[in-house]
């Protein structure tokens, strides 16, 4: 079986499960990203935090010149804390608390993506309290589905996310009365982990409506956010160590009438997820009645998505080159969904041999857990 090449030296003594992330291939991606932009000097990538807040990475994607996507006070303090400037960072979410506005405001952020009308009128209420003025976003549901599993689908009409498209008028109407919110523009995003073009074509044609509807108010936008959403091969990581970029970014080149403004877009599976391996080492083989169990000492504390969407990661024995065999891969956690994969052809697996969890560097290290009391996962930058 072809494996992914790793300092495996680095790895004696070593405690599992760890994270292991590849700095040269994060800042391969990050190049991949800016020569993308390049000849769009008005096109910005902000990177999206929740996927991967590792002090190390986000310092290494702040240096990149990148800006930053949060959707919590705890994601802007680590955005600072990395050193991405304050205007370059922009907040999201639909339940933003009062203390993460006051954060927000105190910090300078560069903008506020506003879910409801409700929380227009905290962030109003909050900045006249300070004596400041807020930059606002309108984040548009735009009933466009996506592609993708349905916990990760975010721009459909019963999602929770943003306000709907029929409803943008009177909203841009609020904002702009409010004496403390500067309204700038328009927030969308319609999902995660979206490998089928088509679906950020009709996101683009929403724009383009949305944007023609502000027209017809006498309204320009200062600039249009279309949100992230572009998935990864999560099946073949060692020929397509990169996400396919050119193809998402064409389609904005090609889809999105002359706006007349920057666009803003908000990346984080495709810049993080490649360049991360989750480590376990086998605990036991147990013998089923019909099949194999490698049971591990990493479990769904570590890397939650296969158990919480039935999401694919490629597994590797990197430490044998036996005849391959099929196992279900399981962890150690008292939950019949704690599983990675099952009927997964593996070389032939003995205790204490390394296994290889890839494409696992976002929504991994950051959705660990401590349930069962079991300790959160160390993390290796290479």
């Amino acid at each position: 079986m072809i494996k992914g090449d790793f300092p495996v030296e680095l790895f004696s003594g070593r405690r599992t499960p760890f994270y292991f992330y590849d700095t040269a291939l994060l800042r391969s991606t990050l190049e991949e990203v800016q020569r993308q932009l390049s000849g769009r000097p008005d096109w910005r990538v902000h990177y999206a935090v929740k996927a991967n807040a590792n002090p190390a990475l986000l310092q290494i994607i702040a240096e990149a010149g990148l800006g930053a996507d949060c959707v919590s006070g705890g994601e802007i303090r680590a955005a600072l804390d990395a050193g991405f400037a304050p205007e370059s960072i922009v907040f999201a979410g639909v339940g933003k608390r009062d203390d993460e506005i006051r954060l927000g405001l105190q910090a300078g952020i560069g903008r506020f993506n506003v879910e409801s009308t409700a929380e227009m009128c905290v962030i109003e209420e909050l900045a006249a309290e300070m004596d400041t003025v807020a930059l606002i976003s309108i984040r548009v549901n735009p009933d466009v589905g996506a592609h993708t599993h349905a916990n990760i689908t975010t721009g459909l009409a019963e999602n929770k996310f943003g306000i709907h498209h029929s409803q943008l008028e009177d909203a841009i109407r609020l904002a702009m009365e409010l004496p403390h919110l500067e309204f700038c523009g328009l927030h969308f995003h319609i999902g995660s982990q979206i490998l089928e073009m088509s679906d950020f074509v009709s996101l683009c044609n929403r724009v383009n409506d949305c944007v023609g509807q502000m027209e017809q108010m006498g309204i320009r936008p200062r600039d249009i956010n279309v949100g992230g959403g572009l998935g990864i091969e999560y099946k073949h990581p060692n020929h397509l160590p990169v996400a396919d970029f050119p193809a998402y970014f064409d389609v904005f080149k090609r889809h999105l009438r002359g706006l007349g403004c920057p666009v803003h877009f908000e990346l984080g599976r495709s810049i993080v997820a490649p360049c991360g391996t989750l480590f376990s080492r086998v605990l036991y083989v147990k013998d089923g009645l019909y099949k194999q169990f490698a049971i591990l000492d990493a479990s769904m504390t570590e890397l939650l998505r296969p158990a919480l969407y039935h999401a694919y990661h490629r597994i590797e024995n990197i430490t044998s080159e036996g005849d391959v065999a099929r196992y279900d891969v399981v962890g150690p956690v008292c939950e019949s969904s704690d599983v990675f994969a099952r009927g997964v052809d593996l070389n032939e697996c003995r205790r204490g041999d390394l296994i290889a969890i890839r494409s696992a560097g976002a929504y991994g290290e950051s959705m660990a857990s401590q349930y069962n009391c079991r300790p959160l996962p160390e993390s290796l930058v290479y």
